[in-house]
């Protein structure tokens, strides 16, 4: 199966540091003949080696603003973490005019739906207890799931996320006034790559939205149009779906429920960890973000995740609380009409007797290898070495440690053959 990532490497700018591989969650990476290289299956698109790389060599893939010229009606989907990029005299209102100013011809917000999707969410809780349910909301964490948490898909919400569900309500809109025939693009302004990931291959729903434009790239044409935009566009926010933005932003829009939250993706993997084992009774919950800070802390985005994050709490003391007890209509737009599966992650063999062989051989190795987890070998683990030595896509030499006691062997041969001489020639002395 081939895979869309957003994620990608410039492999010219790469100098084959190994940060990207210690610090990649589903070990996607390897370093090779100096130069990182991406396993497509294992990748995730959460965009932790686009926040580590020293040489920018890690870049994310969106549509961007050319693509408006494609479409006869276009349609900007703004997520909430954007409104935290400006400074607090920047209003809402401004900021949507400025879209119109940049070819948009309409601005929905993705925090108006996704205080729909709180409401189905509250509903779903009720009807569905004694599970603990994560968010689907974030796309990195589903593919995370997929990877390394098989076992924890039954427990993902079966609820799409708000970007989905602004794209499908803002297009019916745009058909109701220009006709089923009019040529509609929907582009959601986003803080992170998964998002682009997720448009261009949906897991579960096909998705409607015709394209992502990076907060970075839209952050700088809003800037050079703001001082012309006026307060003439009208905004449908609320502090609630407006703050999903904000770490813990579900659970404070759910209210009172048994829930945890966790952001960035190593912490998530920990608690994930914790949910598997079974330590997790009594939480109804789990809000769950790839991004340190939430999505205010995405790789796209240009402020500093905790001004941001003051700038958006500032914005969202002023907006009114919306009740969306009714939503009977939109949960069957939102909801999953296919179960997501695993991701399939090559195994050691097609033979489960091979496998298991291979593994025993794998438990070897490593119990022979130093653990000192250096990436010095191009893996970011030792483990992750032993899995490619058995795997033929690596050596034991590789190691760095393991090479240098086999040159000290072959020194200490060499020396000691030195010494020696054949029978035929004699000894001195």
């Amino acid at each position: 199966m081939s895979y869309f990532h957003s994620v990608r490497l410039d492999a010219e700018r790469c100098k084959g540091c190994t940060n990207c591989i210690k610090l990649c969650p589903t070990e996607a990476i390897r370093v090779r003949d100096g130069k990182a290289v991406i396993t497509e299956e294992r990748c995730i698109d959460c965009g932790e080696c686009i926040r580590v790389c020293p040489n920018n060599a890690k870049r994310a893939y969106c549509d961007g603003l050319h693509m408006l010229k494609n479409f006869r009606y276009r349609i900007a989907l703004p997520a909430p973490s954007l409104y935290g990029q400006f400074r607090h005299d920047v209003t809402p209102r401004q900021i949507q005019s400025a879209f119109r100013l940049l070819g948009f011809d309409d601005v929905f917000e993705v925090g108006q739906a996704a205080d729909y999707i709180t409401c189905a969410m509250r509903i779903f809780l009720r009807e569905n207890p004694d599970t603990t349910w994560i968010s689907s909301s974030c796309p990195a964490i589903v593919r995370l799931i997929q990877v390394k948490f098989p076992e924890l898909l039954p427990q993902l919400m079966p609820l799409d996320t708000p970007m989905e569900l602004a794209a499908q309500l803002a297009k019916r809109r745009a058909y109701d006034q220009w006709g089923p025939n009019t040529q509609i693009g929907a582009f959601f302004i986003t803080p992170c790559p998964a998002k682009t990931t997720a448009v261009h291959q949906p897991e579960g729903n096909p998705s409607h939205v015709d394209g992502t434009i990076s907060i970075s790239e839209a952050y700088g044409a809003l800037l050079k149009v703001l001082p012309v935009a006026d307060e003439a566009s009208p905004t449908h926010m609320s502090q609630h779906g407006s703050g999903w933005a904000l770490p813990g932003g579900e659970i404070t829009a759910l209210g009172k429920t048994r829930s945890l939250a966790a952001n960035g993706v190593r912490d998530v993997t920990l608690l994930f960890e914790e949910l598997e084992l079974g330590h997790l009774e009594g939480i109804d919950f789990i809000e769950a973000q790839a991004c340190p800070g939430g999505c205010l802390g995405g790789p796209l985005t240009v402020t500093n995740a905790f001004v941001s994050r003051a700038r958006l709490e500032r914005l969202l003391y002023k907006l009114p609380v919306l009740a969306t007890e009714d939503c009977a209509h939109i949960t069957p737009l939102i909801s999953f009409t296919q179960p997501l599966r695993p991701r399939p992650i090559l195994p050691l063999d097609s033979d489960v007797s091979a496998a298991i062989r291979l593994l025993e051989q794998l438990e070897e190795l490593l119990h022979g290898l130093p653990r000192l987890d250096c990436g010095a070998c191009g893996a970011p683990s030792c483990r992750a070495l032993a899995e490619d030595i058995v795997r033929g896509l690596a050596t034991e030499t590789d190691c760095v440690i393991k090479l240098r006691e086999k040159v000290k062997r072959l020194a200490l041969e060499m020396v000691d053959l030195a010494t020696k001489l054949p029978p035929a020639m004699g000894r001195e002395g």
